[in-house]
């Protein structure tokens, strides 16, 4: 099962969004803020970050930035109403996996989860990869 971060401050999205996520067997948690969010990834791990850009407070590029400071390997899928070229672009540098206009496509939205699933699941193989060549040369095997 695909679990995803849902990050955006309209109530009334998050709960259409994450009831169509949830009927395709997507497990679903809602943040409102993107403290909630960098709270959250604190304490579950997430195949996807779903994150508008466009909120209150704190916006999706600050919080994308800190969410990926904290974890590199995280999946971020930036949402916005109010999409420029420049946000997208300034996002995909950050390393954000994907950026799409709302309303999203629910079909096109899923699949970029299960890319990001992929991904996440790559890195973690390499990063493992990676931690048990560094044990054997220092064992000097």
């Amino acid at each position: 099962m695909d679990r995803v971060l849902l990050v955006d401050d309209e109530k009334e999205f998050t709960d259409v969004l994450s009831e169509r996520m949830s009927s395709r067997g997507v497990e679903v948690d809602v943040a409102a803020t993107g403290m909630e969010a960098i709270e959250r990834i604190q304490k579950k791990s997430y195949d996807a970050i779903i994150l508008d850009l466009v909120m209150p407070g704190m916006d999706g590029i600050e919080t994308c930035r800190r969410l990926l400071e904290q974890n590199p390997d995280l999946q971020v899928i930036l949402l916005s109403g109010h999409a420029t070229v420049e946000k997208g672009v300034e996002a995909t540098r950050l390393g954000a996996l994907d950026f799409l206009e709302k309303p999203a496509d629910l079909q096109k939205l899923m699949e970029r989860i299960e890319s990001a699933k992929a991904r996440k699941m790559l890195l973690v193989q390499k990063r493992s990869e990676e931690k048990i060549r560094d044990i054997l040369k220092s064992k000097g095997w």
